[in-house]
Order: structure tokens, then sequence, then C-alpha cells
């Protein structure tokens, strides 16, 4: 019997589910996202037509994670400016440097901790480094706390963060994806991804006024196919060069970001990104056997811990530079520290790449958790730094 479509909309039928569920409790969808699809998959029961092992739509599923992959890196382009780094000041390059310094560092103390190769480690440290954008943008917004002035440090952060995230995913791309077994082979691949995108950004700037006017058109169909058409064409042709397509979408969503049409395109791709999104966090899960996961308990706990550290140091330091208050800094480490869907882009460039499955599972497990008490954390911000200032206030008074 034919069940593509009916499997199809089970799947989407239990994403709508959860994200209902999180919706109540008010934490973020994404690790009930990727939870519902460990709890179905390759283990789960069947029921006559009713299957949740969802073997026949797999291959479907798996290739709208990829599009998901697309849809989100593409929108994240969108958003991003190169001119507005520039604009947003010394103080957010030195803390989103010293940022992803720390957190880069963590994970290569956390790879050596746990005996990994080169490989597995460098992948680590992009699990480690990578803040989740959604998450956080979604928590300053459901407390308040856009208009706050630590806000504008910690999105300028965040942005410098996504400018790493495209650097290191071209790097892992060479590294991981190219096959080259050589120093000199890795080194040529990630030279010319590098290359790829400053030449893209370079040319795609200096393209815009055409790319404005071959966009200029009424009709919203042809409109929508000629940016879906230019994602798809972009993204598979990064890959011929080893550049992970995820880059490409990176690529061209940064370009159309320069255009008078931005603000169309951004409204036109948002329920694309919303849905294909879901499913990518979905068919991740999916992949995961929960019982491989108890090996990987301890690394992912220590991970947490190291991030958490590294980003309350980092948060201090970004807060002093900025001239903000010490509560404020406080909250700008806290707020930083949830990962999400960058870190699981990672994590699949490894599995891509063939490396050891506790990276994966490590993934899995540290996003999770850091998915979860990250908001919180943000959330009691203002009430550990208030506990902190009792207990170093009682240590002064005794001396």
């Amino acid at each position: 019997m034919d069940t593509l479509i009916f499997e199809v909309g089970l799947a989407i039928a239990l994403i709508a589910v959860v994200g209902v569920f999180s919706t109540k409790l008010r934490f973020s969808v994404i690790p009930f996202y990727i939870l519902v699809g460990m709890v179905v998959g390759p283990h789960a029961p069947h029921f006559g037509i009713i299957d949740l092992r969802f073997i026949e739509s797999s291959v479907f599923i798996d290739f709208m994670g990829r599009l998901g992959v697309l849809f989100l890196l593409f929108y994240l382009g969108l958003e991003f400016s190169v001119g507005r780094l520039i604009k947003s000041g010394k103080s957010i390059v030195i803390g989103g440097s010293f940022y992803v310094a720390i957190n880069f560092v963590s994970g290569l103390l956390l790879g050596w901790m746990m005996g990994f190769p080169l490989k597995e480690t460098m992948v680590i440290c992009g699990i480690m480094t990578s803040s989740s954008t959604a998450i956080v943008a979604k928590v300053l917004v459901d407390l308040k706390r856009t208009a706050n002035p630590e806000t504008e440090v910690i999105m300028g952060m965040i942005m410098f963060d996504d400018l790493f995230i495209a650097v290191h995913i071209s790097l892992l791309s060479g590294l991981v994806l190219s096959g080259a077994t050589s120093w000199t082979g890795v080194l040529f691949t990630s030279l010319t991804a590098l290359v790829f995108i400053l030449l893209f950004i370079v040319v795609g700037r200096r393209l815009m006024p055409w790319i404005d006017k071959a966009l200029n058109v009424r009709s919203t169909e042809l409109f929508l196919l000629l940016v879906i058409a230019s994602l798809f064409l972009v993204s598979g042709f990064s890959e011929t060069l080893h550049v992970a397509e995820a880059i490409g979408a990176l690529l061209i969503g940064l370009v159309l970001a320069e255009s008078v049409h931005a603000k169309r395109i951004e409204q036109l791709v948002l329920p694309f990104r919303d849905l294909f999104g879901a499913m990518f966090f979905f068919s991740f899960g999916l992949t995961i056997d929960p019982t491989s996961l108890g090996g990987a308990v301890w690394v992912a706990v220590v991970g947490v811990l190291l991030t958490i550290v590294a980003n309350l140091l980092s948060g201090v330091f970004a807060g002093r530079a900025s001239g903000v208050s010490a509560k404020s800094s406080v909250n700008i480490g806290f707020t930083l520290v949830s990962r999400g869907e960058f870190s699981i882009i990672m994590a699949n460039i490894g599995k891509e790449g063939n490396l050891m499955p506790a990276v994966q599972s490590f993934a899995v497990l540290y996003v999770l958790i850091l998915a979860v008490i990250g908001p919180l954390l943000t959330k009691e911000s203002k009430t550990i730094y208030g506990l902190f200032q009792k207990v170093t206030g009682r240590v002064q008074a005794r001396e």
C-alpha cells in the first residue's frame, strides 16, 4: 500500500502536537521536535496503516530536513548584514571575538579530555561555539527584553557568531567532507571555499542593480519561483566546490539581504523556513537511537558546564567593553547559552563525513540540555545575580 502521503501527514501532525505542547509550557520547540523524532522512528510500533517507523517516507522526510537547513541558513543570510556588523561598534567586535574564542577553546578542551581525533574535535568546537539565534531571539521577545540596553550587545555578538559559523562550516567542509587526506589538500579545499564565499559576496553586491531589476515582477508566483530557483541553484553549485550546501544558501541570503526586495522575500520565505525547519529537527531525531545516548551523558554534562562558564565570562567581558552594568553583563552571558539549529547542522556535517557516532550522540544531549536550561538561565539571570551578590557580600562581611 502506498502510504507516503499519510506518513508525511502523520509526521507533521506529531510536530504540530508537540509544538502546541511546548507553546503551552512556554519552552523552545526545538528540543520537543528532536524528542518526538527520537520517540518514533525505526524502533517504534506500527498498527496497520499507522506506521510510526516512517519507513516508506524516511527518504522523503530526510530530504525535507535538508530543505529545512537551506531555508534556515537562507533566512539567516537575509537578516544578516556585513554593513550592520561594521556599524555596530568596536565593543561588539571585541565582545564577539572573545565569545567565539573562549567557546572554541572550550571545545578544544573537551575534545582533548575525551581523546577525540582532530576532525571530531573541530566538529565539537563548532557545536559548542554556535549559539541558537532562533531560541535567543524568541526568549528576548517572550521576556520583553528587546528594549534593554544589553540587547543590542547580545544581537551584535550573535551576528558576529553567525559570521564565525559561516567560516567554520566552510572549513569543516574542507576538513570533513572533501575527503582530502593531507594537510595541503584540506588547506586548499578550505581556502577555495573561503575565496568562493568572498567572491560571491563581492560580485553579488556589484550585481545588485541587475538582481533588483530581475526581481521587479508583480506576480507573487513568478517572484517566489525566481527566489527559490536562486536558492537551490547556488546551494547545489556550492556542493560541487566542496562547500556545504548550507553555506550556499547562506551566501545567496546575504546577497539578497542588500536587495530592495529583501522584506518581500523574507515574508514569502518565512512559512517555508518554519515548516521545513521543523522537519529538519524531526528528521534529525529520527536518526537517533535513544539507547545509544547513554555513553555520551557525561561528555554532554561536561560540555554544558564548560559552555555555561565560558558564556558567563564572555558576557562579563562584553558587558564591560560596552559599558553596561554588571547585572546586564550576567544577562548577556546567560542569554547566549542556548544551543540549537547550528549545533545540529555541525553534527550533521560530522555524520556526512562518517565521523565517530559519539559526536552525534553528544550533540543531541548537549543541544537538548542547553535548549531547555538556556531560556531558564536567561529568565532567572537577575535572581542568580542577586544571589551571587548576597553570597559575596556575606563573605566580605566575615572578612
